[in-house]
């Protein structure tokens, strides 16, 4: 079934009782369905609560500019406006933030300010930014080998594996990320998260994983020198995650919570999908409000703010260019992979917590901007919304000053 954009009509997916139209247990994340499920995710999966604490709710002074009809290119290179760019990319909110106040904000979809919405792998840089409060605390070393804190992959692909190379993705470790193909690594990921069930048709003698540590554990082969070269494989999170978890003696939902949700100003609690272990999957399993990834990008913005150690965020910011290959470059030509976040250039090392089908937190000193985009793409990956999607960032940037 086609997806719609906003300025289709939209499809009664979830209307009604009994409702006409409900995302099958196969294809709750794939288009059109997920137009719809990932607002509402708490009633498609099991989650845990990322708990904002009874702190003081961070509020946005709103001063917005009508940007709406500014000039920006879409996907195909072709003049068009920010409001039609919204719509071309299936947009679900689009946030910015400058100089740390409101000068745009657009919800479409359904969407409210209430709305938790799957950020997908943006997950990923949460993860990665509690994991250098660890650091920062001594509880984590990032060139310490991955066993010290889980003896277990000994046996793995991770042998000989230091932190910092699961934190910037580029371990040896043999990963497949072949999204649409249900054998692959992280196809079986899908099954081990909770998020899939076992594919009905599928070989009766595959042995699919129960859990997320069981299909870590699995992996057992390396196909490059660690360190050699950025690879993007979310497993890379999981093990991150663990280690984190290991070394705290608390579970990632509750780090989560503890440092940073009740320390951020958060208007909102979040939730992470959990699989049947009670993980919390930190490659790509978080939800939360708009405004909320907001205030996370805008403590980032301010250097850690005297949560994140300003140093872990200098130290993202700096990642190695020359291990940043193709397909990678098509997106970002000068990028990087740092800390569990993309860098955009060498220049301006601008940051990117970024998410397949279209999520986005993007933080930039230079504007002093942060830019949150929640999307429903019905691709998981597309290069020329992405290129138009960062031109359409400088775009504002340039014009708010």
């Amino acid at each position: 079934m086609p997806s719609y954009k906003n300025s289709d009509p939209r499809l009664s997916i979830m209307v009604g009782s009994p409702p006409n139209l409900v995302p099958p247990k196969m294809e709750w994340d794939r288009p059109p369905w997920n137009r719809w499920s990932f607002q509402h995710v708490r009633e498609v999966l099991p989650t845990v609560e990322v708990w904002r604490g009874s702190g003081i709710v961070r509020e946005f002074t709103p001063r917005e500019r009508n940007l709406d009809g500014l000039a920006v290119t879409d996907s195909a290179g072709v003049l068009t406006t920010l409001a039609g760019h919204l719509d071309e990319t299936y947009t679900d909110g689009f946030l910015v933030l400058k100089d740390g106040v409101i000068a745009y904000e657009r919800y479409f979809n359904g969407m409210s300010q209430r709305t938790l919405h799957l950020s997908q792998s943006v997950a990923k840089s949460f993860t990665g930014i509690v994991a250098g409060i660890l650091v920062g605390r001594g509880l984590l070393d990032v060139n310490a080998p991955v066993t010290q804190y889980l003896p277990e992959l000994e046996k793995t692909g991770w042998r000989g594996a230091t932190l910092q190379q699961v934190l910037d993705m580029t371990t040896g470790t043999r990963f497949s990320e072949e999204y649409t193909d249900p054998y692959s690594d992280i196809g079986q990921s899908d099954v081990a998260s909770g998020w899939k069930p076992i594919p009905p048709d599928s070989d009766p003698g595959f042995k699919w994983p129960r859990h997320m540590w069981e299909l870590i554990t699995g992996l057992a082969q390396t196909i490059r020198p660690h360190g050699a070269l950025f690879a993007y494989r979310s497993i890379e999170t999981d093990v991150l995650a663990f280690c984190m978890e290991r070394a705290s003696g608390k579970r990632l939902a509750q780090l989560v919570s503890e440092e940073i949700w009740q320390k951020v100003g958060a208007e909102d609690n979040a939730c992470f999908t959990v699989d049947s272990a009670g993980f919390a999957l930190a490659d790509g399993g978080l939800n939360a409000t708009m405004r909320d990834y907001g205030r996370f990008g805008q403590l980032i913005l301010e250097n850690g703010g005297g949560v994140i150690p300003a140093s872990w965020i200098e130290a993202t910011r700096s990642g190695n260019h020359g291990i940043f290959k193709e397909p990678y470059t098509l997106s970002l030509p000068h990028g990087a992979y740092k800390n569990q976040f993309w860098i955009e250039d060498p220049k301006s090392r601008a940051i990117l917590a970024k998410g397949v089908f279209g999520q986005l937190i993007y933080v930039n000193w230079d504007y002093n901007m942060v830019v949150v985009k929640l999307s429903s793409w019905p691709d998981f990956l597309n290069r020329p919304f992405d290129v138009a999607t960062f031109g359409a960032i400088h775009a504002i940037g340039k014009a708010l000053g």
